[in-house]
C-alpha cells in the first residue's frame, strides 16, 4: 500500500506540476518565453521534479510569476516519498490528509484507501506532522519579514520553504540577507533534514498502553 500510494503521489504531482509551469510561465520572457515548446515541455517536467527533489533550476527562477513561487513553495513543502533523502512533510503525509479530508465530507465513519481502512493512529501522525511543518514554516516566515522590509514575503516565503525542505532553489536573495536569517534558514535546513523522519519514527513507535478511556466529549468545529 505504502508503495502504490507513493508511486501514484508521485505521478499527479509530477503531471500536475508540469501542466501548471507550462500554463504559468509559457509567455514569460524570463523564463520559458524564448524556448521552443519542446524545450517548453521539458523545462516544466525539470520544474515539477526539482522542487521535491535535488533543488536543481533549469531556469532563472528569480523572474518567474509570483504564482509560480507560491506553487513552488508547496511542491517543496510537500516533498518526496518517505525514507528518501528529499525533505518536506512527504507525500504519504500529504495523501493521508487528503483521503481523511474527503472521507470527513463525505460523512465515511473510516478514512479508506486501495480498500484498505487508515488507521486513526495513522492520520494523528500525519496531521502531527503537516501541522509542526505548517509551524516550521510560518514562524521564521514571520520574524524574517518583520525585521526587513528590503524582500517581499513572496521572496521570504520562498526562501524558507525551500530551506525547510531541504531543496535548495532560491530566489537569489539568500546572500543578501542578514547574517541572523542565514542563521535561521541553516536551522530549518537541519530540521527539515532530521524533524520530520525523526518525528514520524517517534510517532509510530511510541504505543503507551492505559488501563481506562475517559468520557468522550465534543466540540463544535468549523
Amino acid at each position: 500500500m505504502h508503495t502504490r500510494l507513493t508511486l501514484l503521489m508521485t505521478a499527479v504531482l509530477l503531471v500536475v506540476g508540469t501542466g501548471f509551469f507550462l500554463a504559468a510561465e509559457w509567455r514569460n520572457p524570463g523564463t520559458f518565453g524564448p524556448l521552443d515548446p519542446p524545450a517548453k515541455v521539458l523545462a516544466a517536467f525539470t520544474q515539477a521534479v526539482m522542487p521535491r527533489t535535488a533543488g536543481f533550476n533549469s531556469v532563472d527562477l528569480s523572474q518567474a510569476n509570483n504564482g509560480t513561487w507560491f506553487f513552488t513553495d508547496m511542491l517543496m513543502f510537500v516533498g518526496a516519498g518517505s525514507g528518501g533523502t528529499a525533505g518536506g512533510i512527504k507525500v504519504t503525509t500529504f495523501a493521508v490528509l487528503a483521503v481523511a479530508i474527503w472521507s470527513e465530507l463525505r460523512g465515511d465513519p473510516d478514512a479508506t484507501l486501495f480498500d484498505r481502512r487508515l488507521t486513526p493512529g495513522t492520520q494523528r501522525q500525519a496531521l502531527t506532522v503537516a501541522l509542526i511543518g505548517v509551524a516550521a514554516v510560518v514562524v521564521p516566515t514571520l520574524a524574517i519579514t518583520l525585521s526587513t522590509s528590503a524582500f517581499t514575503l513572496d521572496q521570504v516565503l520562498y526562501e524558507v520553504v525551500s530551506a525547510f525542505s531541504t531543496t535548495g532553489l532560491s530566489t537569489g536573495i539568500t546572500a543578501d540577507m542578514q547574517a541572523w536569517h542565514q542563521l535561521v534558514l541553516v536551522a530549518l535546513m537541519f530540521l527539515g533534514r532530521l524533524g520530520p523522519i525523526t518525528l514520524g519514527t517517534g510517532l509510530a513507535m511510541r504505543d503507551r498502553q492505559r488501563l481506562y478511556r475517559r468520557p468522550g466529549a465534543a466540540v463544535l468545529i468549523g
